[in-house]
C-alpha cells in the first residue's frame, strides 16, 4: 500500500465528524503545498508496539538530533486523537512564535512551540490555521535554502 492509499484508510478508519474534518485539513495542507512529500507514520516502534498516535506528514526538511545526526522528517503534521486534532508545524526555532503569533486570533484552541491542537474546527478560525500552515512550509523552506 502507498503513502496515499494509507492515509486515505487513516483517515476513513475515524467516526465522524473527525473524518470529514481531517479530510478537509488534508486537503488545505495540499492546496499550502501542492505536490509536497506525504508521509504516515502508524505510531508503532521497530518491535509493532503502539507508541504514538498515527500522523500524517508533509513536506520535507532535515531534522538534526542531539547526538548530531541529521535525517529527513516531516514539515508539518496532522495527528487525530481521543480529544480533537493536533496541527504539528516542525522547525520553527523560536518557541514562542506560534502562541505569540497566532493563539489570541485562532479560536479555541491550545497552542504551544510546534503544535495547535483543537477538539474541533467549528472552534477555530480555519484562514489562522491556514496562516500558521503555511508559515510553517515557508520558514523550513528558507532555512533549507
Amino acid at each position: 500500500m502507498n503513502v496515499q492509499e494509507q492515509i486515505k484508510e487513516h483517515i476513513a478508519s475515524h467516526p465522524e465528524p473527525k473524518r470529514s474534518e481531517m479530510q478537509q485539513l488534508h486537503e488545505l495542507i495540499l492546496r499550502v503545498s501542492p505536490g509536497c512529500k506525504l508521509w504516515f507514520l502508524d505510531g508503532k516502534n521497530a518491535e509493532g508496539k503502539v507508541v504514538s498516535n498515527p500522523d500524517i506528514g508533509y513536506g520535507s526538511r532535515p531534522h538534526k538530533y542531539a547526538d548530531g545526526t541529521t535525517r529527513e522528517f516531516y514539515q508539518i503534521g496532522l495527528s487525530p486523537n481521543k480529544t480533537g486534532i493536533s496541527v504539528y508545524i516542525l522547525g520553527i526555532e523560536d518557541k514562542r512564535y506560534l502562541a505569540d503569533t497566532y493563539a489570541s486570533s485562532l479560536g479555541k484552541a491550545t497552542v504551544t512551540g510546534y503544535c495547535i491542537r483543537f477538539k474541533t474546527l467549528r472552534d477555530i478560525n480555519s484562514d489562522i490555521l491556514e496562516a500558521a500552515i503555511r508559515f510553517g512550509f515557508e520558514n523550513t523552506n528558507k532555512k533549507a535554502s
